[in-house]
């Protein structure tokens, strides 16, 4: 008898679908025709122990027991799940075959292979199990997931950088949430002070751009505009470009501080004659952007709708698994197989059917088109959030469904308009000894660029022809006076966007070089849930659609030590976490420099002037986290 375990109860409906057939529905399973049989997990059935499950003592907090550090793993059985344990441990028992149909990603392949493991399969089955991967809920497509079935051993690496992560997590949030939270108490705080690799240095993320906004004072800065006229009165602008000369009198970023200086630029260069000095007009093209991964799509859906990331990730969660109109939501690729684009053509005709408005654009698409989307090198376990061939009116879903579905759809419809082509040209001028800049760009084909509205709307500077040589008039000359701005506080579209491009926010440029590639604090699924658990935990709060920290959250921070704080360390986590998983690290050369440097952290701490927690109000409580609620 094969047995298929997916990691949730639709995944394993739709798997018994696709064999068709007399089925027969049992108590947490699918028996189909031919006696295998489909069943699932409720998302985790195990869960990483308790400290007291290592040592009774360890039930009090109490700084003498740190660091925690298990000799030997132990996973228990999820209470409310325990059931389901149940029906799937006596289905292994006699089983023939094993399948792997978890989720397609890291966490997706150790929920269940940790499952199978637990529950004592034998060796051979586990070396001989399958691994099933599916993308798209709707019957044919998994029948084709079941025709490329994969061995579960090509993914052991997978397997094993989750369960790196996993542990990593437990030992690092629990050792210092315990400690740090302890020398709260002594300072006078009485709440949870958790800390987490990856949910602390997004805070800090946060702390610190609120502390430069505090101490930003805004200065005046002063631009020179020109306005030209060739000889044939046909006239534009063009901006003064300060010489080495003008440093003294700039900031970092290049900008004049200094009015008098510009001032007397305006009075050299106003009714002066002016000479083209060079002079460029270059064909361009733009591709459309690639599809969506998830946090692009979450990144997206707060900009235009203001929606929070775990409220687009639930949006899509219900798109996939209830109406099955979108693909797989929980990935971080934006590619597609390249086998794929044969079913192009049914999927802008579910578009056209399911969004009427999008009727006319998908009729000016090009299916044969064929974007460097489809690259069969970039995609792996899972792809790009797209739509199904599924067809739904989309006036059936809710507001916000609706409105996600459309932005999946109207960027996979993108990639069958071709590039948006312009001509670009630079012209650079002479005038009174100055060098004044003047760009242009003129719009040749909207290509992709037809499908967005804020774009449309843009009005392009565009350039009369010049030739080099050419006399110009500088007919006036405007001084132009600006202030510098303070960096903006993070929205959720923003702090996301620092999340998946944490290299920005990297200090150590031999680091940054790393992250080129491996770049993100958390994974796909997990960004969503972080930042609402600092919400939850008072360390954050909105203020209108700004994030802000709140001073219990600006506390901890400046508690910490800054490593904890800053991306750096835990970016390198994910980098060796992806190693692992393409088995370029092996699992003990992560754990152990990671167990070392935890036991310098809670050693270090001890130093720690804790009177900076006194006064504070004890935040209100939000959501437990298991090892965070027998304290002492």
């Amino acid at each position: 008898m094969i047995v298929y375990i997916a990691e949730k109860p639709s995944l394993g409906r739709a798997i018994a679908q696709a064999f068709g057939g007399q089925q027969q529905k049992r108590d947490g399973y699918i028996e189909l025709a031919n006696g295998d049989c489909v069943t699932w997990c409720i998302g985790h059935l195990l869960e990483q122990a308790e400290p007291d499950k290592y040592d009774p003592a360890f039930a009090k907090w109490a700084l003498q027991h740190l660091p925690i550090v298990p000799t030997k793993w132990q996973l228990v059985p999820k209470k409310n799940t325990q059931k389901q344990l149940t029906v799937v441990k006596r289905l292994l028992k006699t089983a023939s075959h094993i399948v792997n149909a978890g989720d397609p990603d890291r966490e997706g392949q150790l929920l269940v292979d940790e499952v199978i493991t637990y529950c004592g399969v034998k060796a051979a089955l586990i070396e001989s199990a399958g691994r099933l991967l599916i993308n798209d809920l709707n019957t044919s497509a998994v029948q084709k997931a079941l025709q490329n079935m994969r061995s579960n051993k090509e993914f052991v690496g997978l397997s094993t950088s989750a369960l790196a992560r996993s542990r990593a997590d437990w030992l690092y949030g629990l050792n210092l949430t315990r400690a740090y939270t302890l020398l709260g108490q002594r300072g006078g705080y009485s709440g949870v002070l958790s800390v987490g690799r990856v949910q602390t240095p997004v805070l800090g993320l946060v702390v610190r751009r609120d502390q430069e906004i505090a101490n930003f004072v805004s200065k005046p800065f002063f631009e020179v505009i020109a306005t030209l006229e060739t000889q044939q009165k046909v006239s534009f602008s063009a901006k003064w470009q300060p010489s080495e000369a003008c440093e003294p009198y700039q900031d970092e970023e290049g900008r004049v501080l200094s009015r008098k200086l510009a001032q007397t630029v305006v009075d050299k260069t106003r009714g002066q004659p002016a000479l083209v000095k060079d002079y460029k007009a270059q064909s361009k093209q733009s591709p459309p952007p690639l599809p969506y991964s998830l946090s692009a799509l979450q990144i997206d859906g707060s900009k235009r709708f203001n929606l929070s990331p775990k409220a687009v990730l639930d949006i899509c969660q219900s798109l996939y698994e209830n109406h099955q109109l979108i693909t797989y939501p929980r990935s971080d690729s934006r590619y597609l197989p390249k086998e794929h684009f044969s079913q192009a053509r049914s999927v802008l005709n579910a578009i056209k059917n399911n969004v009427p408005s999008y009727a006319g654009a998908v009729e000016k698409a090009n299916p044969a088109l064929k974007s460097k989307a489809w690259d069969d090198s970039k995609v792996d376990a899972h792809h790009a959030i797209i739509p199904t061939t599924r067809t739904r009116a989309v006036a059936s879903l809710r507001g916000d469904e609706a409105k996600i579905y459309q932005l999946i759809a109207n960027q996979y419809l993108m990639q069958f308009y071709g590039p948006h082509q312009y001509q670009e040209q630079i012209a650079k001028i002479d005038i009174a000894g100055g060098v004044f800049i003047a760009k242009g760009k003129t719009t040749l084909e909207l290509g992709w660029l037809a499908l967005t509205i804020r774009d449309n709307n843009k009005v392009e500077m565009v350039l009369p022809t010049l030739t080099k040589g050419e006399p110009l008039q500088c007919i006036d000359s405007q001084l132009v006076e600006k202030q510098t701005s303070a960096p903006k506080h993070f929205t959720d579209a923003t702090l996301l966007a620092a999340m998946t491009g944490i290299a920005r926010y990297v200090q150590d440029s031999e680091i940054k070089k790393i992250l080129k590639d491996t770049d993100g604090l958390g994974t796909e699924a997990t960004r969503a849930s972080i930042i609402d658990l600092l919400f939850k935990r008072q360390f954050m709060q909105k203020v209108g659609k700004e994030i802000h920290a709140t001073d219990t959250g600006k506390a901890l921070i400046n508690a910490l030590p800054s490593e904890t704080t800053h991306p750096d360390m835990t970016a390198i986590w994910e980098s060796n976490l992806d190693k692992i998983s393409q088995r370029q690290m092996r699992y003990e050369a992560f754990m152990q420099p990671l167990t070392e440097s935890i036991t310098q952290l809670i050693k270090g701490s001890q130093q720690l002037d804790t009177s900076q927690f006194a006064g504070l109000a004890r935040a209100k409580p939000a959501g437990k986290k298991r090892f965070y609620k027998k304290k002492s």
